[in-house]
């Protein structure tokens, strides 16, 4: 695994930041600029390019893409691909963000303002592009298996391991890259702004997001990247690779009733059904790693899906509370820090949670110091504008 994240910018500076309960929340002066828009909060990643990184490797990737790359060079390292795995043709990615980056917008915007076709090059709409992250990876490491970009909003991460687990599952890749990578932009603060969905507690960045809390005032929007190696089992040990965890079960769901309001009930087959496919039932479950945005329709419907599915008050916390909502980052950088907690046995608390909103279902939600379980399966859920739902079961090796 990789990561870029406001926690840290490798998988053990973020687990490390997670323990010493210190969320990356911070009120940023240049949002005050924009008129009409209230927050001022931001999760910012601390990012400065590699030095290894040349003008050739960067010039079709923006923020979002670069980010992605960065963090799988730490997960292709750390499983030990060369460049012959790489290149075999069984080696695919799949990728996602909420959309490519935002800047290069500016410059085909400046064309159709002013007549004039300036400032944009071979590379502008590269950058831009929604498959943006996965193209580059691709073109990066040479692969030359599937492709799979994952463009569902906050989705679009997990969606991606678990698009890549079914192609390994059915023979077609042998290795996949899967994750996802978002950059920060005042447009996509904007967004949630306009929904009443964000946080203002500008005065007091340290005491918000408050997940699932009576006294929440909504989402924190965060930035980052993180990446995963997934391998089929056999190719895996056959080649030595150490294995942090197995991903045993995925499912995904669809809405069909709101583009923007969550419902409760097809989430939470969304999750039975990610049980069905790792072949267990709720009792197996340690921990749930919550999507927990911290907006009181979001909270609801999540704790009630959950509730439903487990038929008991599973352990949750949610790890938005100390990154915010890194959008198309959050389903692999969450899972990434997941499957850290069940290596080690300990798992994070939600930050600012002091009194559960008696509308939310009831759930074991892990506050304080965080816990120690002794979980051989967890569970890390995500849910997206346009009624995507996704889960992903881990399972500790």
């Amino acid at each position: 695994m990789g990561v870029v994240s406001p926690l840290g910018n490798t998988v053990d500076e973020a687990f490390a930041r997670l323990r010493r309960f210190e969320n990356c929340v911070q009120a940023l002066p240049e949002l005050g600029a924009y008129q009409g828009l209230n927050t001022r909060l931001g999760c910012r990643t601390a990012f400065t390019r590699p030095a290894h990184w040349n003008r050739k490797t960067t010039r079709t990737m923006g923020e979002v893409a670069q980010y992605a790359l960065a963090a799988t060079e730490q997960a292709v390292a750390q499983a030990g691909l060369d460049d012959a795995l790489l290149q075999n043709g069984r080696t695919g990615v799949a990728y996602g963000s909420c959309s490519g980056s935002i800047p290069p917008l500016l410059d085909f915007y400046s064309m159709l303002k002013t007549k004039e076709v300036a400032g944009i090059t071979s590379g502008t709409y590269i950058k831009l592009m929604p498959q943006t992250t996965a193209c580059n990876l691709s073109v990066h490491f040479k692969t030359h298996g599937r492709l799979v970009p994952t463009g569902t909003a906050c989705t679009s991460g997990s969606l991606a391991l678990g698009n890549a687990a079914e192609l390994i599952r059915w023979g077609v890749q042998d290795v996949m890259l899967a994750g996802g990578a978002e950059e920060f932009s005042a447009t996509q603060v904007a967004i949630f702004d306009t929904l009443y969905a964000t946080s203002l507690k500008n005065d007091a960045p340290g005491a918000t997001p408050s997940p699932y809390d009576v006294d929440r005032d909504g989402l924190v929007v965060g930035d980052g990247a993180a990446t995963f190696v997934l391998e089929e089992y056999g190719h895996a040990r056959a080649r030595g690779a150490t294995i942090l965890a197995e991903l045993a079960g995925f499912a995904e769901t669809t809405d069909g009733t709101h583009v923007t309001n969550p419902n409760a009930e097809t989430m939470s087959r969304a999750l039975t059904a990610a049980l069905a496919d790792a072949g267990i039932d709720g009792s197996a479950v340690g921990y749930v790693s919550g999507h927990g945005t911290a907006t009181r329709a979001g909270d609801i419907a999540e704790t009630s899906a959950t509730r439903a599915a487990f038929g008991r008050a599973v352990p949750i916390s949610s790890v938005k509370s100390y990154t915010g909502h890194t959008l198309g980052a959050c389903g692999a950088l969450e899972a990434a820090l997941m499957v850290k907690s069940l290596s080690d046995g300990w798992y994070p608390p939600t930050l600012n949670l002091r009194t559960p909103d008696p509308a939310c279902a009831e759930l074991d939600h892990v506050v304080g110091e965080g816990r120690r379980i002794d979980a051989e399966y967890a569970m890390s859920n995500n849910f997206a504008f346009g009624g995507v739902n996704t889960s992903l079961v881990f399972r500790r090796v």
